[in-house]
C-alpha cells in the first residue's frame, strides 16, 4: 500500500536542509543536501506510519493540500511516498 503525504523542506542558516511532515506529528529530518533530507524525510515517514499502523486503534490523519500548508519564503513542498507491504507475497 502507498501513503504520499507532503513534507515542507526548508534550507538551514548553516546550508544544510530541514524537512518536517505537517500531518505527521513530529515527523521530522535533518540532511546536508536536499537528496539527503528527502531521503531521512522518507524514512521518518515510513517509521511514523509503521508505528501509528502497530497500534490496534491507530489511525493515520488526513492528508493536506499543498495549498493549505503554511510555507516561509523559500520553502519547497514535496511529497513523500512510503511503500509498506503488508503481508508477505501480497503483490502491490
Amino acid at each position: 500500500m502507498k501513503f504520499i503525504y507532503p513534507a515542507v523542506v526548508r534550507k538551514t542558516e548553516d546550508n544544510n536542509y530541514y524537512a518536517f511532515m505537517p500531518d505527521l506529528a513530529c515527523c521530522e529530518a535533518f540532511g546536508d543536501s536536499i537528496d539527503d533530507v528527502m531521503d531521512n524525510i522518507n524514512e521518518a515517514a515510513y517509521n511514523w506510519i509503521e508505528t501509528e499502523l502497530e497500534d490496534d486503534d491507530g489511525q493515520l490523519p488526513p492528508i493536506s493540500d499543498a495549498s493549505d500548508i503554511d510555507i516561509l519564503p523559500g520553502d519547497i513542498i514535496r511529497n513523500v511516498c512510503v511503500t509498506m507491504r503488508f503481508h508477505v507475497g501480497w503483490d502491490e
